[in-house]
């Protein structure tokens, strides 16, 4: 709402005077006495833009299974070894995806949180606004497989990377460790050499490579 106190004016003359019908308010821009100023308001193409490259990314990865359900992604991760995960799309209203995992105790789900151009794990602990975000799942994701793979860490880091990773119905603490892909969706050899170089360099625009090359390398810039 925007507030603005009207003091005394000196009368204008009538060529200038605004005839406002009754009922009708009028604010003045020029008026030196608005005690709101105008607020920012987000962009919804940036939105888009995040939403849309986050799933080219997903499309692109191969652990990214679709609309199938939490009984599906029950199934297929059962028989996998703990630390193994993939992402769906989310069965709940609010959310757009989930991160399924297998754990010690069996398959698992987390929410994935979208806020204004970022994802964050959902999480019921009280340190949920340290959550890190993210621009995008598969950063998010690379993040804590990354965390989980450091043997020395702060302690600060290790809350920030461990307390997310904790479902509001159990006490299992999630370790991701490797991505389920899809049977129909299995990774191609260009794709895997692009994983190899994506996690030999961060330069990869660097490498002596032709320009289509390193257009592919730099359209997944990720390490799984």
């Amino acid at each position: 709402m925007i507030l603005c106190l009207q003091g005394p004016r000196a009368l204008l003359p009538d060529s200038q005077t605004q005839v406002v019908p009754l009922g009708v308010s009028v604010i003045s821009s020029s008026s030196p006495r608005c005690l709101h100023s105008t607020t920012k308001i987000w962009d919804p193409t940036k939105d888009l833009r995040a939403i849309a490259s986050t799933f080219c990314y997903l499309d692109a990865s191969g652990w990214y299974w679709g609309s199938i359900t939490a009984g599906e992604a029950h199934s297929v991760l059962q028989g996998a070894v703990e630390g193994t995960f993939l992402v769906r799309d989310s069965s709940h209203p609010r959310y757009m995806l989930t991160l399924s995992v297998k754990t010690g105790r069996g398959p698992t789900n987390v929410r994935i949180e979208y806020s204004h151009g970022r994802f964050r794990l959902d999480s019921s602990s009280p340190a949920r606004t340290r959550l890190l975000t993210f621009p995008d799942v598969p950063s998010l994701v690379q993040h804590y497989v990354g965390s989980g793979k450091t043997q020395e860490a702060s302690e600060k880091d290790e809350k920030d990377c461990n307390v997310p990773l904790v479902p509001k119905d159990n006490a299992v603490l999630l370790k991701l460790k490797r991505p389920l892909h899809r049977p129909q969706a299995f990774p191609s050899l260009q794709h895997l050499t692009r994983l190899a170089i994506n996690k030999s360099t961060t330069c990869p625009e660097k490498l002596p490579l032709p320009r289509p090359l390193l257009q592919y390398v730099q359209d997944y810039p990720f390490q799984l």
